[in-house]
């Protein structure tokens, strides 16, 4: 208000106000405006006249706001080159070029924009420098004798020899789909199955021998190693299987049962399951008197894979009506039923690594590769491969499968898990190719076709080196015949 006696009469009537937070030797009298009228007016004469003598000033509050307008950069010394007055370098200018050098790059000082002209030093602008990476941020740069930084090597792909290293001629190597009649047995001796005659080939002394001739009224369907590599069970044409003593090339007992041929086989310890064209799934303790101990009827049609898992718990059986079931040995009746694959199913390869992943491939009409997790009844993921799926099998050594394929590509693939990405595609059969087996250290497949042809292949690491490639056979590549 402008009127001083409206204001002391405000002052009068209000209720007394707390003292001032004063210094003890001021009071409130001290500095009480009716007091001390001389002081009043000079303050007012010199805002006043303060105002009236720099109407363009700014005038600054308790808190500092800065302006690009009124700063001073000059104060800051940003200059390209500080130089003394003798043309050396100062000091300062030396550490300052060197603190800009490390921490926006040697190249800053010499930048230009797009007009051609020296780049502006302005403090507050964005850099809009390439891309670098971190190496490139550290005062340090690029140095390898600095300690206490290292620079891990981003890691190669592992390569995988793309032909083999090994070729056997295998005469009347039949191209059947629905037979399996390659087996490599922990002995590392590769049983074949040509014709009618069964072959054992020593992969340590390339040694071949001939184990039995089952005549002229019967043919080799399936072959399959015991766990321990000694015995041999061979299925035949006329529903038979035969048990043969490998080191002695002597048969033990033969096993009746089923009606048509036996194509798939499977050990379980001294279990023996066997998987025929009669749609039936036998299972045969070798110990036992009787020829087999329970008959497992699901599948509407041939039985045309079989596979125990490594804890031989669980038995997946595939068949020619698209099913792929999973049994337990106390039961009669599949406990797990998968029906998403739609062609016959053969392919079929429990992991090593984890407990309950089973893979299985269809055939012509589906060519997927599909996973599933057998403990929680889960179907994982499915792959187009593009060309009918007839065999899989799993690393032991890393958490890869190869897979092998018929129409129409003939070839076989490298598979890297749980991606599925493609580590390798390998070629040379001319037929599809129908046989697949590993070898015990897990290293080297053999793949068998049509084309009458085993070939042998380096594709897997060793297991106390995983990341170096194999040579083994590389010097031994030649073309033997197995018979």
């Amino acid at each position: 208000m402008d009127d001083p006696t409206i204001s002391n009469q405000r002052d009068r009537s209000a209720p007394s106000t707390p003292p001032l937070n004063l210094p003890l030797r001021m009071s409130d009298s001290s500095i009480h405006l009716e007091n001390l009228p001389s002081r009043t007016m000079h303050i007012n004469r010199i805002i006043n006249s303060n105002y009236n003598r720099f109407p363009s000033r700014t005038i600054y509050s308790d808190r500092f706001i800065p302006s690009r307008s009124g700063s001073n950069f000059a104060l800051f010394d940003i200059s390209n080159s500080p130089t003394s007055a003798d043309g050396k370098e100062e000091g300062s200018g030396t550490y300052k070029s060197l603190l800009r050098a490390a921490l926006f790059g040697p190249d800053t000082p010499d930048k230009k924009d797009s007009s051609g002209l020296p780049a502006r030093r302005n403090i507050f602008r964005y850099k809009t420098e390439s891309k670098r990476s971190l190496h490139s941020l550290s005062p340090f740069g690029l140095d390898e004798s600095v300690h206490g930084i290292s620079h891990i090597p981003v890691k190669a792909p592992r390569k995988v020899p793309r032909s083999p290293y090994k070729v056997l001629d295998a005469p009347a190597l039949q191209d059947d789909f629905y037979l399996n009649l390659v087996d490599w047995s922990s002995n590392n001796v590769l049983a074949v199955g040509l014709g009618n005659c069964v072959y054992l080939w020593n992969a340590c002394s390339s040694k071949v021998t001939k184990l039995c001739d089952l005549g002229f009224d019967d043919s080799v369907c399936s072959v399959g190693w015991a766990q321990r590599g000694t015995h041999l069970a061979v299925g035949t044409s006329n529903g038979k299987v035969q048990i043969w003593d490998a080191s002695r090339c002597r048969r033990v007992r033969t096993m009746e049962g089923h009606q048509l041929r036996v194509g798939a086989l499977a050990w379980s310890s001294s279990l023996l399951s066997s998987g025929s064209r009669d749609k039936s799934i036998l299972q045969r303790d070798i110990r036992a008197q009787d020829d087999f101990a329970s008959k497992l009827s699901a599948h509407k049609s041939e039985v045309c894979g079989l596979k125990w898992s490594y804890d031989n718990r669980e038995l997946a059986s595939g068949g020619n009506d698209n099913k792929l079931f999973v049994w337990n040995q106390h039961s009669n009746q599949p406990v797990l039923k998968y029906c998403e694959h739609t062609a016959a199913v053969k392919a079929i390869a429990w992991s090593p690594h984890l407990h309950g992943l089973l893979a299985s491939g269809g055939g012509t009409a589906d060519q997927c590769i599909r996973f599933w997790n057998t403990t929680t009844n889960t179907h994982l993921s499915c792959i187009d491969t593009g060309s009918q799926v007839c065999n899989l099998v799993w690393s032991k050594n890393v958490n890869e499968l190869v897979s092998t394929h018929g129409y129409s590509q003939n070839q076989i693939i490298v598979w890297r898990y749980p991606t599925m990405s493609k580590l390798a595609t390998l070629t040379g059969h001319i037929y599809r190719v129908l046989y697949l087996a590993i070898s015990p250290d897990g290293q080297t497949i053999v793949t068998g076709a049509g084309d009458e042809t085993l070939r042998f292949w380096n594709i897997f690491p060793s297991p106390k080196s995983p990341n170096t490639d194999s040579e083994i056979g590389a010097s031994s590549f030649g073309r033997t015949t197995i018979r």
